[in-house]
């Protein structure tokens, strides 16, 4: 019972940051499922298991926060289809290759690409976003009437879709911690409008990503049922609480969760080894 109680609070807490920064969620329930196996379940869980148990998740969670960004029309959903249009198909490559990672290396390259991460979002302080005349342009106005023009290019939208997608399906994190710096530096996307989108976008791939795993026999479904009920409270939560952050809050946010996780992942991948 004890051991429920724990999932339950991880789906919480997972979704509720993972909305916040627009990360989905996956971030947090993969290295802890990986790390923390045997507290919860009482045996360790195997990468491809935890990764494909999140991305079942990550439906839930993206999908209640979505709802909850939407009602804000913080959702740009134009340009969120476009990008699933190349992130769809490249998440359930990347689902089929999570098992051809060992234990070590998964977690090392894990932590390696969430410290690339965190140090792209560090250098955004000290990168202004692209500024050029995109053949695309986005003008959002959210319910409160703050209105948002930004601009993009299909070829670079879909190639960023299509790379987010294989990281997505790979590591089962959902992709926001890429869409959300390309979207805020590449294209000049607010980061609430990112963090939003980004979401929408999480929903649907991880549809595609968890329905490869599904397929592959990699999804734990009791743990998913646990799960579950946190994600969809955390994940309404968890967009609540970020529109009423500044962008700078999130990113900082963002940063130091990615840097934690990452110093945490790359020690258990040494040790692993």
């Amino acid at each position: 019972m004890l051991e429920w109680g724990l999932l339950v609070a991880l789906g919480f807490v997972a979704a509720a940051f993972g909305s916040i920064v627009g990360l989905g969620g996956g971030i947090i329930i993969v290295p802890s499922l990986v790390l923390l196996g045997p507290a919860l379940t009482g045996e360790a869980i195997g990468h491809p298991t935890a990764v494909g148990t999140s991305l079942a998740v990550l439906i839930v969670t993206a999908l209640a926060s979505t709802l909850a960004y939407a009602k804000r029309r913080k959702v740009d959903f134009r340009s969120g289809w476009l990008l699933f249009a190349a992130s769809g198909p490249s998440a359930m490559i990347g689902s089929a290759l999570t098992a051809q990672l060992r234990n070590g290396t998964f977690q090392l390259v894990f932590g390696c690409f969430m410290l690339l991460m965190a140090a792209l979002l560090v250098a955004r302080d000290y990168i202004r976003p692209i500024r050029r005349q995109w053949p695309v342009w986005r003008t959002i106005a959210e319910a409160d009437g703050t209105a948002y023009t930004y601009g993009y290019a299909v070829v670079p939208m879909l190639a960023v879709g299509c790379a987010v997608g294989a990281v997505s399906g790979l590591f089962g994190i959902g992709g926001g911690s890429l869409f959300v710096p390309v979207m805020v530096l590449l294209f000049g996307f607010p980061p609430h409008i990112a963090t939003a989108t980004s979401m929408f976008v999480i929903f649907l791939s991880s549809i595609t990503g968890s329905a490869v795993h599904a397929w592959l026999g990699e999804i734990d479904y009791l743990l998913a049922a646990a799960l579950l009920p946190g994600a969809w409270i955390g994940g309404r939560l968890g967009a609540y609480i970020a529109g009423r952050m500044s962008g700078k809050g999130l990113l900082w946010l963002l940063r130091l969760t990615l840097i934690a996780l990452a110093a945490q992942m790359i020690v258990e991948g040494a040790a692993a080894k």
